[in-house]
């Protein structure tokens, strides 16, 4: 089964490899579809615009206007483009798929780098609050010791209060 599917990837690189690699002929009369009817599909298939049907063992020029060939022209079973090995029908389901797969992959990538970017924005935002509650701890200390020291001075000189209602002159 690996095999297969190795197949049909190697047969589709090499239709978009053939199809991007012919250069245009600088024959004196372009050949016409037609013409190669009744040959090979091999020779059929050097021109690009040319599909060949395998029922019939036809040439023919590439509906360009449809999408895809009707059935009268050639049913997609048996039709063939760009190589002589996967008929019309396999190649367009595979090339779904391969589309598919990328549209997938990409939208995967999107989500995760998404994702990436809330987690390391979420990191900031956790660290930044680590460091807000750390600055908050070390002012509560300094005034907590400067308390302290203030107690300290005013029990030394006699000022300090146990009862914070009494009036100096008590004392």
């Amino acid at each position: 089964m690996l095999a297969d599917h190795r197949s049909i990837i190697w047969t589709l690189i090499s239709v978009f490899v053939l199809a991007h690699a012919q250069t245009p002929s600088t024959a004196p009369a372009p050949v016409t579809c037609e013409s190669r009817s009744n040959t090979s599909c091999d020779q059929c298939l050097q021109n690009v615009s040319c599909l060949w049907c395998n029922a019939n063992s036809r040439c023919l020029e590439y509906p360009v206007k449809n999408i895809l060939p009707p059935s009268s022209v050639c049913s997609l079973t048996e039709a063939r483009w760009g190589l002589c090995q996967i008929n019309l029908q396999i190649l367009i389901i595979s090339m779904c798929v391969i589309g598919g797969v990328i549209i997938v992959a990409l939208l995967v990538c999107c989500f995760c780098c998404c994702k990436c970017e809330k987690i390391g924005n979420r990191r900031e935002d956790a660290r930044a609050e680590r460091q807000h509650q750390e600055r908050n701890s070390r002012q509560k200390a300094r005034r907590t010791e400067m308390q302290l020291r203030h107690d300290e001075i005013r029990q030394k000189y006699g000022l300090a209060k146990n009862n914070a209602y009494t009036r100096m002159s008590d004392k």
